[in-house]
């Protein structure tokens, strides 16, 4: 599966962080019973690839990105634990290189005119739109224009009440988000509430 189809999925995607890996099974559960699809990762704890590890083997069915690589060591140890999508802030050439040679679906993080540039230079048409919240959604539509062809994932600072107004951009295939599981229900093993938010989020995308 490509980028373009991975982000066609579900319109919302949830950025997760887990502090322990026990729990990555139940919010993966938890969140296809609320009918999503893809998932973003962090690699933000120590903990991230056992997650992924856990998810890949218990929960096939949700497709599994690893966020915040950084690395190209990153990369690997992230697809070894068994994502098929990898998510960056930004973008080096290094990144970009690395991810083609390994054949991964990858999704580098833009801010400038010129970052989109970059990445098109690399064959890459899928970016993420970060930081989105304090970019914009003029930013969103003012690259619709030079970049047609380019779609977005809007991620940083995407909550229930701006998330329309970035999937209502044709340019807007998803926006990625950290309300649907918070750190709270996390902590309290609350999946209930976890699954709640994801059937939210599956009202969010524009009709």
């Amino acid at each position: 599966m490509d980028m373009r189809a991975i982000l066609g999925l579900s319109a919302v995607m949830p950025i997760v962080t887990l502090a322990d890996a026990a729990d990555a099974v139940p919010v993966a559960r938890a969140l296809v019973a609320g009918g999503t699809k893809t998932i973003e990762l962090t690699l933000r704890t120590d903990a991230a690839l056992d997650a992924i590890r856990a998810i890949a083997s218990e929960v096939p069915e949700l497709v599994i990105g690893a966020g915040t690589v950084l690395r190209t060591g990153d990369m690997d140890a992230a697809l070894d634990a068994g994502v098929q999508f990898l998510i960056s802030p930004g973008l080096t050439p290094d990144l970009m290189k690395a991810a083609a040679e390994r054949g991964a679906p990858y999704l580098p993080g833009v801010a400038t005119a010129a970052d989109v540039m970059v990445a098109l230079d690399h064959g890459l048409d899928c970016l993420k739109l970060f930081p989105a919240a304090q970019l914009g959604v003029g930013t969103a539509k003012a690259f619709a224009g030079p970049f047609a062809r380019v779609v977005f994932c809007a991620n940083g600072g995407v909550t229930q009440d701006n998330a329309r107004d970035f999937l209502a951009q044709p340019n807007v295939i998803t926006v990625g988000c950290s309300w649907v599981v918070p750190d709270k229900a996390v902590a309290a093993k609350n999946w209930a509430a976890i699954e709640a938010n994801a059937r939210i989020a599956t009202t969010l995308a524009p009709h």
